[in-house]
């Protein structure tokens, strides 16, 4: 199966689903919450883990399929938004079902749309890059486009990025020290770029700030207090889902600082990254960190896993590794293990 066509069949799936189970309700919701969970834990346990390769396709062949694919999932994000708020406001699924789809749904936009919204902020065409701005809006977390390209990806593995998760570090305490910490650095960060453009003006986030409360208005007017509410609650539980996946995908990973006191290039080391296949295809390859990291602007379908050698694997799907950080002292003890065998394959390349 051509690569982006395999991405296209295993990403678009759950969006079909948690669309049906939102008009449909009954088995179309069950349908869906077990491809994102049973389903893609035992599809990744069947299928062979991603081999060690350089990236499949590299500069010069196409790009649309790819493109063409992140603007689809962007409308199916928009739409699928629209339909799970108002099909939870006006209910009818019954408590069992009402749950189910509100967290499938949110799993869907924590795992799915935000991997859409990081892919699209990365792009140079700014019709692309608004789109992924706007799904990040959306969700009431505009901020994080400002603090992930001009802070994140700077700082990242170091004491400056508030979103790289430190070495026994709970998720509880890092999600609201990320959260504050990332809308501030963001802000100085663009304040900064006026600055030193000298062209004056607002920053991004009079935008991100309107359009949230656009948003919210919108849901409050279509569907009542009961639809802000539910899009308040399913906003919240995506944002809950991005911040896990930044906690996982650096925790306790650190650059070492240079002689002049600067940190060292970021590299495949500094990022933990996960081998399995069908989650990787479902988030779009947001898994293979390392590779994004260090070619920030390569498509998803282009990443690379890094050899075991030069780059940390996780020990389960990224999911399940966020799933677990629910947990501290599990999380904290399976993630020792994996910085033990690093430290390992580290000690024998000194």
């Amino acid at each position: 199966m051509p690569a982006v066509l395999s991405f296209a069949v295993i990403s678009l799936a759950p969006a079909l689903l948690v669309g049906l189970g939102a008009v449909l309700g009954g088995g179309w919701i069950w349908a869906a919450l077990v491809y994102m969970t049973l389903g893609a834990w035992a599809m990744d346990r069947l299928a062979a883990p991603a081999s060690d390769a350089t990236a499949p396709v590299l500069d010069g062949a196409p790009t649309r399929p790819a493109d063409h694919l992140s603007v689809a999932l962007a409308m199916a994000h928009f739409a699928l938004l629209a339909l799970v708020i108002g099909g939870l406001a006006q209910g009818g699924y019954g408590i069992a079902g009402w749950i189910a789809l509100f967290y499938t749904a949110g799993l869907f936009f924590g795992q799915v749309s935000n991997s859409i919204a990081h892919e699209l902020i990365h792009r140079t065409d700014r019709r692309l890059h608004r789109l992924g701005q706007w799904i990040y809006v959306s969700l009431l977390f505009g901020h994080h486009v400002s603090a992930h390209l001009k802070v994140h990806h700077r700082h990242a593995a170091t004491p400056d990025d508030p979103n790289t998760a430190r070495a026994g570090e709970s998720f509880y305490r890092f999600a609201p020290r990320a959260w504050r910490g990332s809308f501030h650095a963001g802000y100085r960060a663009e304040r900064a770029d006026i600055m030193r453009r000298g062209t004056g003006g607002a920053t991004p986030y009079v935008g991100y700030v309107l359009g949230g409360l656009g948003f919210a208005a919108a849901a409050v007017l279509v569907f009542g207090p009961a639809g802000l509410a539910t899009y308040l609650g399913l906003a919240a539980f995506a944002q809950t889902q991005l911040l896990l996946s930044d906690y996982v995908q650096h925790y306790g990973l650190a650059r070492a600082a240079g002689p002049d006191g600067r940190p060292e290039p970021i590299g495949p080391a500094h990022s933990w990254n996960g081998p399995h296949r069908f989650t990787g295809r479902l988030m779009l390859n947001a898994p293979l960190h390392s590779d994004h990291h260090t070619h920030p602007a390569r498509r998803f379908d282009r990443l690379a896993l890094p050899p075991e050698t030069e780059a940390p694997r996780l020990p389960a799907p990224l999911p399940a590794m966020a799933l677990l950080a629910f947990y501290p002292e599990g999380f904290r003890r399976v993630m020792a293990r994996a910085r033990a065998r690093w430290d390992a394959i580290e000690g024998t390349r000194a």
